[in-house]
């Protein structure tokens, strides 16, 4: 986030690169950079002649370079935006020669997604060189909570722990669905606002009571009459909480016991750190390690991997949803 502040805050003072290239995993910080090259480098006057928007399915680095080699009509530059740039992937060293002279007054932006560049090959170096090469990665899951406080208290909000935990719970690393959620939260809900998990279970839909998180607490705790009254709940709500994903969740969460269990340095933000999981959970895997020895451990996930196939309908296994909670909770509590 920081990278993305400062190449902002560049182009706010006039350093203004003549090619972007805008590539990586994360689609949201690309989309937030290309975003605001496209509002803010001309005014709207001089948009009509002088900017260019090209999709990647649609295009050529022929016809890209083209268009950025015409000079702006009646302004200081023109924009060239290339959009869904990861298609023309098998391409893309086509545009080393331009990458090495180009157009200083044409400012040409790829927003190429879910994909990179690799950073040996000579075109990537000449982009770099000439231009700016942005890779936007990934954030892991212990790092969103931490994203969402910072953009919450830019839009003049903060937010509980648990409220925070929920949506990184539901949503995991992705920022962009994770600020659309935001952003219907700010229509609804006044500036200034403490967001809490009732917002979020009123505004968004999950419920603060019967979702994942609380499941494996509740199993972590080994509190059994409450994962048997959510494991009920799923079960009466299969489209809202799939068997297949609830027992990969639980299999996750099984899985980072057995890594605490291992390690040297427990302090709570190692194990955020190591498990890559929200800080707010830390002490759920410190109780469920307590609770469960590593033998236990260990079958439970043996078990799980089989409750995996029968959730799928593998081989001959066609047992109701319920039945398989069932026996998820059985393995696990006896």
């Amino acid at each position: 986030m920081d990278e993305v502040v400062k190449i902002i805050n560049d182009i706010k003072a006039g350093n203004i690169k003549p090619i972007y290239f805008l590539m990586g995993e994360e689609p949201y910080y690309i989309d937030r950079i290309t975003e605001y090259l496209e509002n803010n480098l001309l005014t709207e006057d001089e948009k009509g002649f002088n900017q260019m928007v090209l999709y990647g399915r649609d295009t050529t680095i022929e016809d890209i370079v083209s268009n950025a080699k015409r000079y702006p009509m009646m302004a200081e530059r023109q924009v060239v935006i290339v959009k869904e740039a990861q298609e023309l992937s098998r391409y893309i060293d086509k545009l080393e020669p331009y990458a090495e002279n180009p157009q200083l007054s044409t400012v040409l932006v790829f927003a190429y997604k879910y994909k990179t560049l690799d950073k040996r090959k000579r075109v990537t170096k000449v982009l770099d060189k000439h231009g700016l090469v942005y890779d936007s990665k990934k954030m892991y899951e212990n790092q969103v909570g931490q994203w969402i406080n910072r953009v919450l208290q830019g839009r003049g909000y903060t937010i509980e722990p648990k409220a925070n935990a929920m949506l990184v719970a539901f949503l995991g690393n992705d920022l962009s669905r994770i600020a659309n959620e935001l952003t219907k939260l700010e229509i609804i809900i006044p500036k200034g606002t403490v967001i809490t998990p009732n917002h979020i279970e009123e505004n968004i839909g999950f419920s603060k009571d019967f979702n994942i998180f609380e499941f494996r607490k509740a199993i972590g705790d080994k509190n059994q009459v409450k994962a048997y009254q959510i494991a009920e709940y799923f079960a009466q709500n299969p489209k809202d909480n799939p068997m297949v994903l609830v027992n990969g969740q639980v299999f996750s969460f099984f899985s980072a016991i057995l890594l605490y269990q291992g390690l040297k340095d427990k302090s709570p933000n190692n194990v955020a750190k190591v498990l890559k999981v929200h800080p707010f959970f830390v002490n759920d895997y410190i109780g469920a390690a307590k609770n469960f020895p590593m033998r236990k451990v260990s079958s439970i996930v043996a078990k799980l991997r089989d409750i995996d196939v029968k959730s799928k309908g593998v081989g001959a296994y066609n047992m109701a949803t319920s039945d398989l909670f069932k026996e998820m909770l059985i393995t696990i509590f006896n």
